[in-house]
């Protein structure tokens, strides 16, 4: 789980959702308990990360990279996100619960840093989200500030010549990547594309094609393996409210943080007929167009 930052003497913190452990007083952020104080090397990184994709099952490997990252890299957090014409689609992979709720607040808000990462195809990289560098994401970084997280690090992953996402990397406490840490990181966003490529590519030795051709069928397949409540509450809502898929998209998300929740939440209560969401009240006759006073 995600440590939040240290609080003095506190063995344990509350977050929404649950409680998580936190460093021991004097423990340096990114290194839970028992972890060796010394930071391993790169080559010693490459190898472990090499040793995880080799040894994880296929439907793991995500997962099993991202809690290698939290391990190795000095972090308490990690999660794989897919993005798809700037839009997050799903977390593939990620260390803990936690992680994967951090990954819900950048599809529920529209902004985040692998976002930024994606549709800039370069690391964004904030050492402390409490300086002005972090509040160009303020709903973003708001809700994850209020989770004791203090520092991000999103790498983009490319796949063939696309840019599919973004690892994601998070600690409860501000400070930069060093140097062997951050190389690991560029490391670790290389190897979670091969994570990927199953979901997009096809059985070609042209990876720039498999993925032209079957992106939209790996996005589909996404779509089956994460926020599945989502997609169905969408469809729920064009049907109720008589609005296209975007919009019924923006009603979902405008709820979600009115009302202090995820869009995932919102959706499960949608899908289970706990939530309805009104209709626009229609304009009165000759409204349209008019100018108000």
């Amino acid at each position: 789980m995600l440590s939040p930052q240290r609080v003095e003497q506190q063995p344990t913190v509350r977050v929404e959702g649950g409680s998580v452990s936190t460093h021991a007083p004097g423990q340096e952020p990114g290194r839970g308990p028992g972890r060796p104080q010394s930071r391993p090397s790169l080559d010693v990184i490459r190898a472990e990360l090499n040793a995880v994709l080799v040894a994880a099952p296929p439907d793991r490997s995500a997962d099993e990279l991202c809690v290698a990252c939290v391990r190795l890299l000095g972090v308490d957090g990690a999660a794989i996100s897919v993005v798809h014409e700037g839009a997050s689609h799903g977390t593939f992979g990620s260390s803990s619960p936690a992680s994967r709720r951090l990954d819900e607040y950048q599809f529920t808000f529209g902004e985040g840093p692998c976002l930024e990462a994606v549709a800039k195809r370069r690391p964004v990289l904030v050492p402390d989200l409490d300086l002005p560098d972090g509040q160009r994401w303020p709903a973003f970084t708001e809700a994850v500030l209020h989770d004791g997280i203090r520092s991000v690090f999103a790498l983009p992953i490319m796949l063939a010549s696309s840019c599919v996402g973004a690892l994601d990397l998070v600690r409860a406490g501000p400070g930069p990547l060093e140097d062997d840490q951050l190389a690991g990181a560029a490391l670790a966003a290389e190897l979670a594309s091969l994570t990927l490529l199953d979901l997009f590519a096809g059985p070609g030795p042209d990876v720039d094609a498999d993925v032209a051709v079957h992106g939209e069928d790996g996005w589909g397949r996404l779509a089956e393996l994460d926020r599945i409540e989502v997609y169905q509450a969408t469809g729920m809502l064009i049907a109720q409210l008589e609005v296209g898929p975007a919009e019924a998209l923006v009603r979902l998300r405008a709820h979600a943080m009115a009302t202090n929740q995820t869009a995932s939440q919102v959706a499960a209560a949608i899908v289970e007929r706990r939530l309805v969401l009104e209709r626009d009240a229609p304009e009165p006759p000759g409204a349209r167009g008019r100018s108000r006073p």
